[in-house]
């Protein structure tokens, strides 16, 4: 995808109408387009301070991050990126397992001259994520995950298993096929299956994604995130023979009507010094179904002086 487009892609989704937005980000947030790992990163950048990465996943961009960056500017440079082939991030044909993932953080951080991180992420942005930290320990100061497993990594085999993640094997020409001019029907079985209320992913939001995940090629990309996770299992496995578990404290947060604690069961395969939430009356969409509660989790865990 071009500059061009790109800037054009987001001059006509911020002139949409206002149904269709989810909350903004701050006004002095800047959308920076960073050459990274062979690809372009749409990242958005903020605040003052200490830096935190903040990580989406699958069937949202890096904007469901707004209210969390907006609590967390004033003492926080706050960097936003989507992933590669998702948002408004160019679609390589390409490179879709989370190790290589974790090295366009690398370089989307090298480009601002950022050395250490705080990295918070949800989704498969977990999983990219973990690649990252694993690659680059010395960059994370702090970790939090929030409501997704690791390829690989503690009960993946039997989390594999659960029928209602039958789209980690959904995909090729014939699923693109059958999702294409659809993708706002394919999308509300994530957002309603995985919420605790339905509702609370709002119409707003569901407007906004769907428009995001029916531009060309995205769903094809999307369809190759879940296709790399077989060697992203592989990848998980080789680091943590070879590195070891992280070291970095960790916080794992999981929904009460998801996840819940297996998160932390999850991630202590993964880590050494991992700390448990349960955000209550939570599907998967932490930041959707209780913002305030997750934010305020968030921030205690970054800052626990504050």
């Amino acid at each position: 995808m071009t500059r061009l487009l790109i800037a054009c892609l987001a001059l006509l989704l911020s002139a949409a109408p206002a149904v269709a937005q989810v909350q903004p980000f701050p006004k002095d947030f800047r959308i920076q387009e960073i050459d990274s790992n062979g690809t372009t990163i749409h990242t958005r950048i903020g605040g003052h301070g200490p830096a935190v990465v903040l990580l989406h996943g699958y069937g949202e961009t890096g904007d469901m991050w707004a209210p969390l960056a907006a609590a967390l500017q004033k003492d926080h440079t706050v960097i936003v990126p989507d992933l590669r082939g998702m948002g408004l991030s160019a679609r390589p044909a390409s490179g879709y397992e989370k190790k290589v993932q974790g090295q366009d953080i690398a370089g989307v951080l090298d480009a601002l001259k950022i050395d250490r991180t705080v990295l918070v992420t949800h989704d498969i942005g977990n999983m990219v994520g973990y690649a990252f930290a694993a690659q680059y320990p010395q960059r994370v100061t702090r970790f939090v995950l929030m409501d997704a497993p690791l390829p690989g990594i503690g009960p993946w085999d039997e989390i594999l298993r659960n029928p209602l993640l039958w789209h980690f094997s959904f995909g090729g020409p014939d699923a693109e096929r059958l999702v294409a001019g659809r993708e706002r029907i394919y999308l509300d079985r994530f957002w309603n299956e995985f919420s605790a209320t339905p509702s609370r992913f709002s119409e707003a939001s569901r407007q906004h994604y769907a428009a995001l995940y029916a531009q060309p090629g995205a769903m094809h990309a999307g369809f190759a995130q879940f296709a790399a996770f077989r060697q992203d299992a592989v990848d998980n496995q080789a680091f943590l023979t070879q590195g070891g578990k992280l070291t970095m404290p960790v916080l794992a947060i999981g929904g009460e009507k998801s996840f819940g604690s297996t998160m932390a069961t999850v991630m202590r395969f993964a880590a050494s010094d991992v700390h448990e939430a349960v955000i209550a009356d939570a599907g998967h969409w932490l930041m959707e179904e209780q913002p305030d509660a997750t934010v305020a989790v968030v921030v205690e865990f970054i800052d626990p002086q504050s």
